[in-house]
């Protein structure tokens, strides 16, 4: 009996480690899984998000559906920067006072946005019953920054952007949350929180990211901060 000195790590990670050998390649199964899952990784990238189905999901809230300066999927490839920004708003929403705004973006996982977004974001509205939510943007050919801007627009303090993230050969459907206090055009990277790595393989579950999402929300709306400031120390935070 041979024994496969690989198996165990295998066991404790998904990183493609000895795979075996079939004369001088891979085998042939080890090989078909590798191809199916770089197309199930591009088909992420490239597939549309289905709108409509979404804002279904997303009732009974109400929902405003925006597009960013990018005007089509390869352009948004491209062009990231056209992806930060507005193109297409609705003329006829006004803002308001709003403690949150939820913006909802396809970014680079549709499939990730189509498959938890709309869960994720009804566990976080349930954790959030003291604060005032502005409608759900969807917004589409976007990136993190978009979110910026919309939560300007609807006169909110905070915004939480969820997000498609870029998907790999283990997982294709990962979603993102950043978070920015007193979002405005030109925020950097290091004035936004981000709970990452939101799926069902392995990943953070959607109650367990709700759960970071909401006391994240709560103690930037308290402390008037996000980003580098803020420290996720909570006790839930640090077991989970």
């Amino acid at each position: 009996m041979t024994t496969d000195p690989w198996a165990r790590l295998r066991w404790a990670t998904p990183a493609r480690i000895g795979l075996g050998r079939s004369g001088a390649g891979q085998p042939t199964d080890r090989m078909l899984k590798f191809q199916w899952d770089h197309a199930r990784a591009r088909d992420a990238v490239h597939t549309s998000l289905a709108v409509d189905q979404l804002a279904a999901k997303l009732a009974p809230h109400p929902v405003i559906v925006a597009a960013s300066g990018a005007g089509d999927r390869a352009t948004y490839l491209r062009r990231p920067d056209l992806g930060r920004v507005l193109g297409a708003w609705p003329a006829d929403v006004a803002p308001g006072d709003y403690d949150l705004a939820f913006v909802i973006a396809d970014g680079l996982s549709a499939t990730a946005v189509q498959a938890h977004a709309a869960a994720v974001f009804h566990a976080c509205a349930a954790r959030m019953p003291g604060l005032s939510l502005a409608p759900v943007t969807i917004a589409t050919q976007a990136r993190v920054a978009i979110g910026d801007d919309i939560a300007t627009r609807l006169g909110a303090r905070l915004v939480v952007v969820l997000i498609g993230e870029r998907p790999g050969l283990t997982v294709s459907d990962s979603l993102g949350a950043y978070l920015t206090f007193a979002p405005r055009l030109g925020r950097r990277d290091s004035e936004r929180n981000c709970v990452s790595n939101i799926h069902g393989q392995g990943g953070l579950s959607i109650v367990a990211a709700a759960d970071r999402i909401a006391w994240l929300a709560h103690q930037a709306l308290r402390l008037g901060l996000t980003g580098t400031g803020l420290k996720e120390n909570s006790p839930a935070l640090l077991d989970g």
